[in-house]
């Protein structure tokens, strides 16, 4: 394994990081309000020897942490939000909620940042001995529909790194190839007039059903649209719950994706045509506001394949028995393809990388991409079959196998890492290869007037 003097920093202090791992999953906090996690893991990052850098854009939950100076300058990133709803026992393989909870960790995020804290420190290592270059982590807040990476990036908080190599809990061992789709959130906001539904409707407004023909012409609009594109919906505000009353007040937010921002942007006008046609069909007004705006993910060939070569470079972790058996119990709750069920149940090889194939999913990663060359892999944390943002991700999250995953996506970020420490010949045709593909640069889709929701530190 080359560098294994560097990457055996992740063994020496494995205890460490999988603690992290584990007290993040203990204290979930959703988007802009990961308070504990930022002094978890910057303290962690000061007390060897990193720089931090607090409050990146204005928002407490940001940060990042450097060690070393000078080209070149490469970057981490970490993420630490967990999600609403998503309450669950660990190591479990039933639903089971924890009483007094209602978060948890459905995507892995106390994973992904213990396994970019370890990576961290193998490249300081690195760093240390040959003298030259930086590391930086980047603390990046708020990855579920909060936007975080985009306020950072909109601030060019990564424009001076070269390169950006990161990671993710899924059911496989490969380095991303798949692109993710561009999006725009934003809520609908209808007014109307309220009245009493029986004594005298006629002098109502109803906000609530200019809401519902909107959401009836987005349905419509779903067969006139291109195939990778997708509109989705959530109803925020019903304006109450009397029936026997002329709802004035309603708000619906809509997600509309597509493979770019331009894609997205004129399916959105779209979407506003029909919700300006509702108003018109109900007498009422509506107005709107972007919660949150995404990028597609721009992918550099020459980053991908020195990650694919790191990855198959570290020898996978080899699952227990007991852990084995906790994966084929999970998979009895999920819905196996036929494939799936002839394999172990977690992966057990790294995947060359596949050729790009639609994807209805969008990331803020993206934007990152869009400012620098990233790379992500994918590590196969949870058992074949498990979906993302379900209370079995959560369940394995704060499993032995998830942990011992953990570390070798720390392996395989640093072992990527430091491949292009070594060569810097790489580094430079993946940013020529970066250039190539954002044609004109960066246009953030989030105006400056579009500010994070900041959740207030419990006192």
């Amino acid at each position: 394994m080359l560098y294994e003097k560097y990457l055996h920093v992740i063994d020496e202090k494995k205890d460490e990081f999988c603690a992290v791992s584990d007290a993040l999953w203990d204290n979930p906090e959703t988007a802009f309000g990961e308070y504990y996690a930022v002094d978890l893991i910057t303290k962690k990052l000061e007390e060897n020897g990193f720089k931090v850098t607090y409050n990146l854009s204005g928002i407490p939950t940001a940060f990042k942490a450097t060690y070393g100076e000078g080209k070149p300058s490469l970057g981490i990133l970490a993420e630490y939000d967990a999600l609403e709803g998503m309450s669950q026992v660990a190591c479990e393989t039933e639903k089971k909620s924890i009483p007094g909870k209602d978060k948890g960790h459905g995507c892995g995020h106390n994973l992904f940042a213990g396994g970019s804290l370890a990576a961290a420190f193998a490249v300081k290592a690195y760093i240390e001995e040959k003298g030259s270059g930086s590391i930086t982590l980047f603390g990046c807040p708020a990855e579920e529909g909060g936007a975080g990476k985009v306020f950072l990036a909109r601030d060019g908080v990564f424009n001076d790194i070269d390169s950006v190599v990161s990671w993710h809990p899924e059911k496989m061992y490969m380095v991303r190839t798949r692109p993710s789709l561009a999006n725009v959130v934003v809520d609908y906001t209808f007014e109307g007039i309220a009245s009493h539904a029986g004594g005298s409707p006629h002098l109502g407004r109803s906000a609530l059903d200019a809401l519902e023909l909107m959401n009836v012409g987005a349905n419509f609009l779903r067969e006139h649209m291109e195939l990778t594109s997708r509109v989705h919906y959530a109803i925020l505000d019903a304006g109450g719950n009397a029936p026997n009353m002329v709802q004035s007040h309603a708000v619906v937010r809509y997600m509309i994706r597509g493979v770019d921002s331009d894609t997205v942007k004129n399916l959105w006008e779209r979407v506003d045509r029909i919700a300006q046609g509702a108003t018109m069909m109900t007498d009422t007004t509506v107005s709107s506001q972007v919660v949150s705006a995404y990028a597609n993910l721009v992918t550099i060939p020459t980053l991908q394949a020195t990650a694919n070569e790191a990855m198959h470079d570290i020898p996978l972790p080899v699952p227990t028995e007991e852990e084995l058996a906790f994966g084929r119990a999970l998979q009895k709750t999920v819905t196996l393809t036929k494939e799936q069920e002839k394999k172990p149940p977690f992966a057990m090889e790294v995947l060359d990388p596949a050729p790009p194939v639609a994807h209805g999913g969008s990331t803020d990663t993206a934007d990152v991409s869009w400012n620098c060359p990233t790379v992500q892999l994918h590590i196969g944390n949870w058992a074949i079959g498990t979906p993302g943002h379900s209370w079995q991700a959560v369940s394995q999250c704060r499993g032995s196998y998830a942990k011992k995953s953990m570390l070798y996506a720390g392996k395989a970020v640093a072992g990527t890492l430091i491949r292009l420490f070594e060569n810097p010949e790489l580094i430079k045709k993946a940013k020529a290869e970066h250039k190539e593909k954002i044609g004109d640069g960066y246009i953030c889709g989030l105006t400056a007037d579009v500010k994070p929701v900041i959740q207030p530190k419990a006192q």
